[in-house]
């Protein structure tokens, strides 16, 4: 016997009589047995051969609404790509299968078979001709007409939200597309998809705050990954040349509309490359995006219009801190970057490097006025510990942040590929980090040693997929594009 005593509500008894009543009249309420034929959205679109050639159709999905008449009634079929009519006759059916549909209600999964036509109202339909009962609903869904739209509720329970919200669905869809149009773009210019830990005994790769965790067989501790970006660039060592990986990552930070603990990149390496092909690729690559997914070069996002037509804008984050504040970032003391960003408006604290005071100063003062594609370039090299030097200026690195819509979606440099000039960088950043600061890399004494052995000059790109796609589907926060974000227990 089924036991529901463990489930929420104080209805587990209603809940075990509707699964006995279909029990005791021989039907299983949860069939395995039927086989769709068809899609919905395969109905719509081939509509016209099916109906003229009286192709008979199998769909199966969730009933969204009940309308009983007599000996005839309607219910709504919601399967993962659209929605349908079926029509339900006492005389086709027979009295043992139209009694099914007396008894079945709206969230139960179904299974149907028939015939398409349209009614008289020009509605497509599917005449009934067998009906399967395929598993059971429960607990009602929401209210149809008020759906399901606390905000809190649709996070936790996604399934929930997947059901009753059609725009939460398509953002999902979107996704997928997005992502797949990223992989057939790298592919067709041979870059190979390959996978990197996920657990890693010296997190690098990006200044970020990891989270730990310990292996009991081998009795070490080991870290999430914040970037997979020094395995990416062994493979080039390796003679991979062109790689990419899709991936997740984790940084133990806080969590924010734009941030989510657990987040997807691309991340991609080009040997005999540098920022610049980067530049050119990233521009190409998105605009293939967007035109794939939005239909166009323009978007909304946010209540602002977000042109993508080519060429991008490229600018100076030098030039653009200093017409703004006054401040050069690159000549300024770390003390005297400190005090112009506090008259600027910065509340910096004493301890604060120059990546984060360099950070808000860009946030405040221009970040704000990117709306349209453009490349931030001129990076100082003490915030860019993996990216090559300019040639004319050794403060400067070979580094671009890319912004949208006012967000940073991605991230490019010239890889460094001196391992002497990396191990001083690591050491620096070391330094750094036993004055407190957690962000800051250690030493990876093994990627040392993988350049030693030649890294060609390379260029590397990550673009963030969840920042991405609140863009392309004007979003206003990151948890309306991750499935399952990261939420704090209920209490209740």
């Amino acid at each position: 016997m089924t036991d529901l005593t463990h489930l929420p509500g104080g209805e587990s008894e209603e809940k075990l009589a509707r699964i006995h009543s279909f029990q005791k009249k021989g039907k299983d309420p949860y069939n395995s047995s039927f086989r769709p034929t068809h899609s919905i959205i395969d109905l719509v679109k081939r509509e016209g051969d099916i109906v003229e050639n009286e192709i008979k159709v199998a769909v199966a999905g969730r009933i969204m609404a009940l309308r009983r008449h007599g000996k005839a009634g309607f219910a709504d079929l919601q399967d993962r790509t659209a929605r349908i009519q079926v029509y339900m006759k006492k005389d086709v059916l027979g009295d043992e299968v139209f009694g099914l549909f007396k008894e079945i209600d709206v969230g139960d999964l179904v299974g149907v078979e028939g015939k398409v036509f349209r009614t008289r109202a020009g509605e497509l339909t599917v005449a009934a001709e067998r009906l399967d009962l395929l598993s059971l609903c429960l607990t009602p869904l929401p209210e149809k007409w008020h759906g399901l739209k606390d905000v809190e509720v649709r996070y936790r329970k996604r399934y929930l939200d997947l059901i009753m919200n059609e725009r939460a669905r398509s953002i999902f869809v979107l996704r997928s597309r997005v992502l797949k149009t990223m992989r057939d773009y790298l592919e067709e210019r041979n870059f190979l998809e390959v996978e990197t830990p996920m657990m890693q005994v010296i997190p690098g790769g990006a200044l970020a705050r990891p989270f730990k965790t310990f292996h009991n067989a081998l009795g070490m501790e080991l870290f999430l990954r914040v970037a997979p970006e020094l395995f990416l660039k062994r493979l080039i060592v390796g003679g991979m040349e062109r790689v990419y990986e899709i991936n997740r990552s984790f940084r133990n930070e806080g969590i924010s509309v734009r941030h989510n603990p657990e987040f997807t990149m691309l991340e991609l390496y080009q040997a005999y490359g540098n920022y610049l092909t980067m530049m050119d690729l990233c521009e190409d690559m998105l605009c293939k995006v967007i035109q794939n997914t939005t239909g166009g070069m323009t978007f909304s996002y946010q209540g602002m219009t977000v042109n993508c037509s080519s060429p991008w804008r490229r600018i100076s984050l030098r030039e653009e801190i200093a017409d703004a504040v006054g401040i050069d970032i690159f000549s300024d003391s770390h003390i005297s970057l400190i005090e112009k960003a506090r008259v600027a408006g910065i509340p910096c604290a004493d301890d604060w490097n120059r990546g984060k005071v360099i950070n808000e100063l860009l946030e405040k003062f221009i970040q704000p006025h990117l709306v349209n594609p453009t490349f931030v370039m001129e990076y100082p090299v003490d915030i860019s510990p993996l990216a090559r030097a300019t040639k004319k200026h050794p403060g400067i690195a070979e580094r671009f942040e890319l912004f949208i819509g006012k967000e940073e979606i991605g991230n490019a440099y010239s890889e460094l590929n001196d391992p002497v000039e990396q191990k001083s960088r690591f050491i620096e950043q070391f330094k750094m980090r036993e004055t407190g600061d957690e962000e800051a890399h250690l030493v990876d004494e093994d990627y040392i040693e993988a350049l030693e052995y030649g890294m060609p000059p390379t260029g590397g790109l990550g673009i963030g997929i969840d920042r991405l796609i609140m863009l392309l589907t004007d979003s206003p926060s990151i948890r309306e594009v991750i499935l399952f974000p990261v939420l704090r227990p209920r209490m209740d």
